[in-house]
């Protein structure tokens, strides 16, 4: 098993006690900033067969080093909305992987839920979050704290045996997140924060962050929901829309744009497009046109590099 993730970061548990507490060997990758093609040259000379991958890394994996990830049995993937064309391609071109889709805060270590798929034709859309693992139970809430039917979208809420006691040093956040919230439930909750609904087989959907609503201009936005819609444009391989700006009044929003191979779309040209199909309020004023979209030490994406280089559109 691959040891990769930083001390600091819950994944590394899943990792260390993962594989020592089942026999298994860790190979330890050192380089603090993993390349896709260094980490994939580490994998195929360790003969690697399960690894954890951020959502954001295994991104990167699968465009540029999809190859290394040949003689892996099992990739766990998370932490962040995991790209599923990605996820289709890598199984189209690698029979007998299990890719597992892995959700879980770190309030609820490590692992909350997970969706496991095998076949590129079991990936139609975006990956369900899943089903919660053995010790561990998913309630999905509305905001008064209520029981919420199949299908209905509202609140992740967790608990089991993984919740944690609470932030050190912090009573106030420890009792708005930890708590028994619920009038219908008698155990003690975490609130993730998270919107989601269970589909018709019974697994959870993730829908997006109840705190990544962005209110611009008098509207509710989702970012995510805008993103999807620019990834579908000629020549764009992956987007990412997010909100910069503390208040109404300096509210933006970014669209980070990452090429498909061989094009070059102009955010000029991009944004006029977007503007067939969306109204002028859900089109992002802040643009840039990246190779691949950057990560943080942790492996998320690290949108403050992307600010730092957007540009309004002319």
């Amino acid at each position: 098993m691959l040891r990769l993730s930083p001390l600091a970061f819950d994944a590394s548990t899943l990792e260390l006690w993962g594989a020592l507490l089942t026999g298994a060997t860790l190979e330890v990758y050192t380089e603090p900033l993993p390349s896709p093609t260094e980490l994939g040259e580490f994998l195929v000379e360790r003969e690697v067969t399960v690894a954890w991958f951020t959502a954001g890394l295994f991104r990167l994996l699968a465009e540029f080093a999809p190859d290394s990830l040949r003689g892996l049995r099992q990739v766990l993937t998370g932490g962040d909305v995991v790209p599923h064309e990605h996820v289709a391609r890598l199984l189209e071109r690698h029979p007998g992987l299990v890719v597992t889709n892995g959700y879980g805060p770190t309030e609820n270590t490590t692992f909350t839920t997970t969706h496991s798929v095998t076949r590129p034709q079991d990936v139609d859309g975006p990956l369900p979050i899943g089903t919660p693992l053995m010790g561990t139970r998913v309630h999905v809430l509305d905001d008064r704290g209520r029981l919420l039917p199949p299908g209905a979208v509202g609140e992740l809420y967790t608990s089991g045996e993984g919740l944690a006691t609470g932030y050190v040093g912090d009573e106030a956040e420890t009792a708005r997140r930890f708590g028994w919230f619920s009038p219908d439930l008698v155990e003690r909750l975490y609130r993730t924060g998270d919107l989601v609904r269970f589909d018709g087989r019974g697994r959870l959907r993730f829908l997006g962050r109840a705190d990544d609503q962005v209110k611009l201009r008098g509207y509710r936005i989702e970012p995510a929901a805008i993103g999807a819609t620019i990834a579908q444009l000629p020549g764009v391989q992956d987007a990412l829309v997010f909100a910069v700006g503390a208040d109404s009044a300096t509210k933006r929003l970014v669209a980070a744009v990452v090429p498909a191979e061989g094009e070059s779309p102009a955010p000029n040209a991009l944004r006029l497009a977007l503007e067939e199909q969306l109204p002028s309020y859900m089109v992002p004023a802040l643009w840039t046109v990246v190779e691949t979209l950057p990560l943080t030490r942790n492996g998320k994406v690290d949108r403050k590099a992307l600010a730092a280089s957007a540009r309004p559109a002319r």
